[in-house]
């Protein structure tokens, strides 16, 4: 499947801006002042940029009450670190396993909580101004899981990462702390998806060439915020992108899809940020006016230096590296340690992965049959050199040339952090 490039979303956003100037733009939920700041690119959105990530960050309780099991399935501390209504996986949890995260270990990325859905009762429900005879919400066109498994199905490897992985190291590493779960680098897995391509389903809605935006939303509770309800989690795609490469899975690995990852069915959006990936996709709006919602314009935006005041289009993900080995892992003195890690990123497959175990950059060995991939395993041999504390680093280089620095650029909500992380061991 190819990837669509992140600046069409960036021209595509510029075009919305300015239709919602011209007052031919839809953005049910999101305050006017705020898309007028937006299409002036041009106004001040990021004034409150450092309240907008939707989730708790204070003592305060912010969002829907969880209730005692936000998350479904079992979280053995061997596999995961708990994050609020969130569940990271631990990379040590990836040490012999294959290419693909097994579904026991897979991260889980709440906004509220998990929903329990009847699949029987489920229906995705497409309507709006981009369909032929404009259908209303409230007479949509509709398919039901036994409509969707009836068209034709297709099986992709993608991986599904969050925005904010890698967040904690804008702190921990460059002391610009940046609000929101404090995710390490588990936010992310690759997994083998099974549905029926949302191109499909477009198409046999209606679908009209006046059609630009399409709007998939969750049918997780609506979430709440400083008082105010901003529904339920919605973020538009680019006709484009919806036309290209996204999935209406309803099948992980082969197997139905759990309640945490979607159940019954959900997006797979290849190469861009995990917030495009809806769970529990219900409604689904196809519009011949640009789309807003507050998953596009209040948070999961670029804000701070070296970006627009309104904030720049977020999308595909960065690049990023991480060893499959404990935090603060224990290895024997003198001993050959073969060290093992994962290296990814949006644009495109990885090129080239280099390690540094305390005496200079080399190059990893690269396993030969994941190249063209969503990710990129590698190994690396050590022989730590002498007792006490060392770290491993490793950076990547995909093929449009992306890297990682050793310092990702700060912005006001700690997205998309680049930089190379310093894992520890303890030689002994």
């Amino acid at each position: 499947m190819s990837r669509t490039p992140s600046w069409e979303e960036a021209r595509h956003d510029d075009r919305r801006a300015r239709q919602w100037l011209a007052g031919r733009a839809d953005g049910r939920g999101v305050p006017r002042q705020a898309l007028l700041e937006l299409g002036a690119a041009m106004g001040a959105l990021a004034a409150a940029a450092r309240e907008r990530e939707p989730v708790a960050v204070t003592a305060d309780p912010v969002g829907v009450d969880p209730g005692p099991a936000p998350i479904v399935k079992p979280l053995p501390e061997a596999l995961f670190d708990r994050l609020d209504t969130n569940a990271e996986m631990r990379w040590a949890a990836m040490a012999g396993q294959g290419y693909v995260v097994p579904t026991d270990r897979f991260f889980v990325r709440n906004h509220t909580r998990t929903p329990r859905i009847d699949p029987d009762d489920w229906r995705l429900s497409l309507f709006g101004s981009g369909l032929r005879g404009r259908p209303g919400r409230d007479r949509p066109v509709e398919f039901g899981v036994a409509d969707l498994r009836r068209l034709p199905a297709e099986r992709i490897t993608a991986l599904v990462e969050c925005a904010g992985n890698g967040r904690r190291f804008f702190d921990s590493q460059q002391g610009t702390p940046a609000p929101g779960v404090a995710w390490g680098l588990g936010g992310v897995g690759v997994a083998h998806w099974t549905g029926v391509r949302l191109s499909t389903v477009l198409r046999r809605a209606g679908l009209t060439d006046a059609a630009v935006d399409v709007q998939p939303e969750g049918l997780d509770p609506e979430y709440v915020t400083g008082g105010v309800n901003l529904g339920r989690v919605r973020r538009p795609l680019p006709l484009r992108k919806a036309l290209d490469d996204v999935l209406l899975a309803y099948a992980m690995n082969d197997e139905p899809l759990p309640a945490d990852h979607g159940f019954p069915v959900r997006l797979v959006v290849p190469g861009w940020i995990g917030i495009s990936s809806i769970k529990w996709v219900g409604p689904v709006e196809v519009s011949a006016a640009p789309l807003f919602s507050p998953w596009n314009t209040r948070f999961y935006r670029m804000f701070g230096p070296g970006h627009a005041a309104a904030g720049d289009p977020l999308t595909a993900q960065s690049v990023k590296s991480a060893f499959a080995l404990p935090w603060d892992a224990r290895v024997p003195v003198g001993a050959e340690v073969l060290l093992h890690g994962r290296s990814w990123s949006g644009n495109g497959p990885i090129r080239e992965v280099r390690v540094d175990t305390g005496d200079g950059w080399r190059p990893a060995d690269l396993v030969a049959a994941d190249a063209g991939g969503p990710w990129q395993r590698w190994t690396a041999v050590w022989r730590p050199p002498a007792p006490g504390r060392h770290h491993l680093r490793a950076r990547a280089t995909d093929v449009t040339g992306a890297g990682q620095p050793d310092r990702a650029a700060p912005n006001a909500l700690g997205y998309l952090f680049d930089g190379v992380v310093r894992h520890p061991v303890t030689a002994v």
